[in-house]
């Protein structure tokens, strides 16, 4: 029998492990997967930063910031070993959840053009691509 899976939040001493997690499970980097940038999130958005758990091992991640206005989503991950087993959509339901509880009314996700994988998923959770957007960036540090 599969143990229960857990949704939390993460807290500082979650970190560490968030971080090696997204090198293993995460497509891609960001400038901020650094110890700085995620300590900052969960300071300013305690309830952001999502964790999987299954028997007390991190399984997946997401982030649901919401700014006030809009509603986004980042760094879903899930172990590649445990890929197809409900983990992304439990964690996509707890994020969306908590953009109802905050007011939000459209959830968006930031997913890199070749993360086939990722657009998958996404497309399954019922996120579609909008066509008409591109997203444009400025790296603000190097």
């Amino acid at each position: 029998m599969t143990a229960e899976l857990r949704i939390r939040p993460a807290g500082p001493a979650d970190l560490d492990a968030v971080l090696a997690f997204w090198k293993t499970a995460a497509e891609g980097t960001s400038i901020s997967d650094d110890r700085d940038g995620v300590e900052r999130l969960v300071a300013r958005d305690p309830e952001a930063l999502l964790l999987a758990e299954r028997d007390r091992v991190l399984v997946g991640t997401v982030i649901a910031g919401f700014d006030g206005w809009r509603c986004h989503l980042y760094r879903l991950a899930v172990d590649p070993e445990r890929r197809r087993q409900g983990i992304g959509s439990a964690l996509l339901a707890a994020a969306e959840e908590r953009f109802v509880r905050l007011g939000g009314r459209r959830g968006d996700a930031m997913v890199l053009v070749r993360n086939e994988t990722g657009q998958h998923a996404w497309r399954a959770a019922g996120y579609q691509p909008e066509e008409h957007w591109r997203r444009w960036v400025k790296p603000l540090a190097d």
